[in-house]
């Protein structure tokens, strides 16, 4: 059972635009990708500054980048590499039975909300979190912090790619309550030892470098 809303995942009028906006670019890059890199430049005038700084940065970059480009290392990057995949329940399930709940809790979790998946959407991918989350903050902040420890492996994992994705994730993270404790040892011992499951660990990182804590409060 996911745990309830933690005091420290409040959440602000601003988070919902910075979810929707992050949700859509992480995306695979369609023939509306310019429309939601238009839309993301708006939603970050009203964003806090370590939150709407690399999500222009990534709207800067993907807007020099030709569309058969960007699509070409979407896939390169998030569909070939496991250590930087989409999909959150991976990071701490691996390929086993216990990722497979860990669908189904989702899963339930947008139902009670309401919300009914496409056959082609699976729950845990981000950027079905993000807009979930987006729709509904609170609910989607718990499940954005349940998955906190992935999201940051994520962002080391691309941010050592020197990828054009690494400042989404940037953006995304500083949304969040900063590492601590126990999801700061579940970064460590992921990054070591890679998910369950798995036969070869993730490459490991040499010194992780986590963020400060998230700004709270209305936008700067």
């Amino acid at each position: 059972m996911r745990r309830s809303l933690r005091r420290t995942d409040r959440t602000e009028p601003w988070h919902s635009y910075a979810w929707q906006a992050q949700s859509l670019l992480l995306a695979y890059p369609d023939e509306q990708f310019e429309q939601h890199l238009a839309l993301a430049r708006q939603v970050a005038a009203a964003l806090p500054g370590p939150v709407a700084g690399p999500l222009l940065r990534f709207t800067a970059h993907a807007e020099g980048t030709a569309p058969s480009d960007r699509a070409a290392a979407y896939v390169a990057t998030f569909d070939h590499r496991k250590r930087c995949c989409l999909h959150l329940t991976y990071y701490a399930h691996g390929d086993t039975r216990k990722r497979g709940l860990a669908l189904l809790r989702l899963k339930q979790a947008y139902a009670a909300a309401g919300w009914l998946l496409g056959e082609d959407e699976l729950p845990d991918h981000l950027a079905v979190v993000l807009e979930f989350a987006a729709a509904e903050p609170g609910a989607g902040a718990g499940l954005l912090t349940d998955h906190r420890a992935g999201l940051e492996l994520l962002r080391l994992a691309l941010t050592e790619d020197g990828s054009p994705w690494a400042p989404l994730l940037d953006s995304v993270s500083a949304t969040l309550p900063a590492l601590a404790g126990d999801d700061r040892d579940a970064v460590m011992r992921l990054a070591a030892q890679g998910p369950p499951g798995e036969q070869v660990g993730l490459d490991p990182y040499a010194s992780p470098v986590f963020l400060p804590d998230p700004v709270v409060g209305g936008p700067r």
